[in-house]
């Protein structure tokens, strides 16, 4: 089967959309030119109707339209420009992305950081240049919830396997990718998923239809009574419709106020998801899940863009309450009242089913970040999930966000009788970057994606590292006391009912070397003992005898490093046993150092 070509066909695409965006910027030009000569045609029609009296005022309708149609192609123009501009934007950061040059240009996803997570610090799993900036393309904060959610916790194979499908199906939807990402402004939608979810759910505080009806007829007959007022002198009607207007304010002041209050912040920037529901309900699916998901945007009567979209309409007039006019003409329209009925009457019938709504939007975009890394990585296979043993065979591992031509493929097995490796070598070597190409593998084979291996065979895992532990002086701690909380939750997390991977760099590195051999030796041992499979990395030789006291559950292995004029040199290969030699000495050496 032909691979896809990504670069070519992204390149293709921002050609020609760069093109188009140019096309209509020059359209943009050519009717802001024919608008001014509009113009003068317009005066001069006037001149010859009012001061020569040649023409008949009514040839003044014939511009007047003409400026209506240019007005409506106009705003069509740029509306189309605009969109163009954020689709060669999207295919900009994807080119950035093969490149390597995305870091710092999405995402980052701070906010899902949890510094007692059992591995998400130690992963790069978020901030710049984290895992969850290389793939999140979400347009929505759900989408980034769902994505987020999947990176920190391992999910069953069944539901993997469905993820598979599903983003096999979406890998080749360049078309469906690109519309997402150019609809709206070039921001994510402000929507705080689980505040509307809730909103949602809750019953109206209005429920009276007979209510509604007068709050709406109660303006129309204020009106009435001002006109006959002014045109007959008959004040009666207007005095007393303004008297029942004044009660029926006091009358539902505070539940008004209450629908208000609740609503204003949940369901704000509401147009952004209106759209991305609205793309998304038009495509169809065969891949069991899609399908399900389509499903859960399938309802009677009108689409959920639609009602989104009338939502949104709704809260836009409730916020023209701080225009200057309305803050005159509003108490006497009953504008308020009127808006907290209908958005009352709007949650009655589609509020329930905002939360799937939400659900199966963030989902879709979760899955299409997924399917936007398989498309760019077309030789990253799916894992293949093993049931039964603890195992993880990793053939030719490299880190996913490493650059294909900066990274050294290492294959790692673990399972069976063998539970552990003891890598050994110098700093600089490799060994802490071999931690985080297994585990970021492993966590995106759980997460539902491809992963950057020839092939990757596990079974279900849950992760456990402490490679990026450090002191914390708020928090009065040292960095041997932070490592060794880490360990007691890793060693907790291998009690649970699923088997632990665990991943340690420089293990109990903040102690004397008599304590770290006995310590170290006792958590490997107290690990595997528990069912746990793992990496342990050192620069310290004297650990390499864990390997020896676990036989044959424990190898050595190491990495190499070569001291050439004065400079250290690394291949990144990964090898059996200890390493044998250690080019400290010899270096310290060479930058003058007398040893």
């Amino acid at each position: 089967m032909n691979r896809p070509d990504p670069r070519g066909e992204y390149t293709q695409r921002l050609e020609a959309r760069r093109a188009a965006a140019a096309l209509h910027q020059r359209r943009h030009r050519t009717i802001g030119n024919l608008r001014l000569l509009l113009f003068i045609v317009a005066a001069l029609a006037a001149w010859l109707a009012w001061w020569r009296g040649v023409l008949s005022p009514l040839w003044l309708l014939l511009p007047a339209a003409a400026f209506v149609g240019l007005v409506v192609w106009h705003e069509r123009v740029l509306r189309s420009r605009r969109a163009l501009e954020r689709a060669a934007a999207y295919y900009e950061r994807a080119l950035a992305r093969l490149d390597g040059n995305w870091a710092g240009h999405g995402e980052t996803g701070e906010r899902f950081l949890d510094h007692a997570h059992p591995y998400a610090e130690d992963l790069d799993l978020f901030g710049r240049g984290s895992l969850f900036e290389l793939l999140c393309t979400a347009r929505t904060r759900r989408g980034e919830e769902l994505l987020a959610g999947w990176l920190l916790a391992p999910a069953e194979s069944s539901v993997l396997l469905a993820r598979h499908a599903a983003v096999e199906e979406l890998r080749g939807m360049l078309d469906l990718r690109e519309d997402l990402a150019a609809l709206g402004d070039d921001v994510r939608a402000g929507v705080h998923p689980e505040a509307l979810a809730r909103w949602g759910g809750e019953a109206p505080i209005l429920e009276s239809r007979r209510a509604r009806v007068i709050a709406f007829l109660i303006p129309c007959l204020l009106a009435a009574g001002a006109v006959l007022w002014a045109v007959l002198g008959f004040r009666d009607l207007f005095l007393v419709m303004f008297a029942v207007e004044a009660i029926f304010i006091v009358r539902f002041r505070r539940a008004v106020a209450r629908v208000v209050q609740e609503v204003e912040q949940p369901a704000h920037d509401l147009a952004l998801l209106a759209q991305v529901l609205g793309r998304l309900e038009r495509e169809r699916f065969t891949a069991p899940l899609l399908v399900e998901l389509s499903a859960a945007l399938d309802v009677e009567g009108q689409p959920p863009s639609e009602r989104i979209g009338r939502l949104n309409r709704l809260i836009e007039l409730l916020d023209s309450r701080d225009n200057p006019a309305m803050r005159v003409l509003g108490p006497l329209l009953l504008w308020t009242e009127q808006l907290a009925f209908a958005i009352e009457a709007w949650r009655r019938t589609s509020g329930p089913a905002l939360r799937r709504w939400l659900d199966a939007v963030g989902e879709m975009e979760a899955l299409c970040a997924l399917a936007a890394y398989a498309w760019e990585h077309p030789a990253d296979p799916f894992p293949e999930f093993e049931s039964g043993a603890v195992y993880l065979d990793g053939e030719d591992l490299a880190h996913p966000l490493l650059e294909e031509s900066r990274a050294v493929r290492n294959s790692v097995r673990l399972g069976g009788e063998l539970r552990a490796m003891i890598v050994s070598g110098s700093n600089m070597s490799g060994k802490s970057t071999l931690l985080r190409t297994v585990g970021t593998n492993v966590v995106l084979a759980q997460a539902g994606g491809p992963v950057r291996a020839r092939r990757l065979r596990l079974s279900p895992l849950a992760l456990g590292a402490s490679i990026r532990v450090s002191d914390s002086l708020q928090g009065g701690t040292s960095r041997f006391y932070a490592e060794i909380t880490r360990l007691h939750r890793i060693m907790e997390l291998a009690t649970g009912g699923l088997a632990v991977l665990f991943l340690l760099d420089e293990l109990l590195h903040g102690t004397n070397s008599h304590d770290r051999r006995i310590g170290a030796e006792a958590i490997v041992r107290g690990l595997v003992d528990r069912g746990a499979i793992g990496l342990l990395t050192t620069h310290d030789l004297a650990l390499a005898h864990i390997a020896e006291a676990l036989a044959p559950r424990a190898v050595n292995v190491h990495f190499e490093d070569h001291l050439e004029n004065g400079r250290m040199s690394f291949d990144y290969r990964l090898r059996a046993g200890v390493v044998e030699k250690s080019n400290a000495l010899e270096l310290m050496r060479s930058v003058g150092l007398e040893v």
